[in-house]
C-alpha cells in the first residue's frame, strides 16, 4: 500500500455522530468501534469510539476517535480540511451539508482567482475548505 495522509479527528463523546454525519455528507464505508469492543465493557468511556474510519467512492479517508473522559479535549484549531476539485454538483452538495448546521465563514462564491470557493465550520467544530476548480476559458 503507498502512504496516505488524511485526517484523524478528535471528538469529545460525540464521535459516533460525527464519523455518522460524515458518512451522510461524503458517502462511503463507515466502521466504528468502541472502547468496549477492545475488552473495556466496564469503563465509563465504553460507548465512545476509540477509532472510526470512513472511506468514500471518491478517495477520500477520514479517521477520527473520541477522547477518553481523563484526557483533556482540546477542539480543532489551527488547521482546516481542503476539499477541492472540478465536480461542482458533488462539491456543492458537499458544501451544503457541512455548512447546513455549522457557522458560514465565507459562503461559497466566485473568487478572484476564477474559482468558486467557501469557508464552514461543521456542528462538530472542524473547519472545511471547499474549492471548486473554474471550468478553463473556452472550454
Amino acid at each position: 500500500m503507498a502512504s496516505r495522509l488524511n485526517p484523524y479527528l478528535n471528538f469529545n463523546g460525540n464521535g459516533r455522530q460525527a464519523l455518522e454525519f460524515y458518512a451522510s455528507v461524503f458517502g462511503g464505508h463507515l466502521t466504528l468501534t468502541t472502547f468496549a469492543d477492545f475488552g473495556q465493557q466496564d469503563s465509563p468511556d465504553a460507548d465512545r469510539i476509540m477509532h472510526g474510519m470512513l472511506e468514500t467512492e471518491a478517495g477520500y479517508t477520514i479517521m477520527g476517535a473520541d477522547v477518553t473522559r481523563d484526557m483533556t479535549y482540546r477542539p480543532p484549531a489551527g488547521f482546516s480540511v481542503s476539499i477541492s476539485g472540478d465536480d461542482a454538483g458533488a462539491l456543492r452538495g458537499y458544501w451544503e451539508k457541512l455548512s447546513a448546521a455549522g457557522t458560514t465563514t465565507l459562503p461559497m462564491q466566485r473568487q478572484v482567482w476564477g474559482d468558486e470557493f467557501g469557508m464552514c465550520t461543521d456542528q462538530f467544530g472542524v473547519s472545511w475548505l471547499v474549492n471548486i476548480t473554474a471550468a478553463p476559458a473556452g472550454g
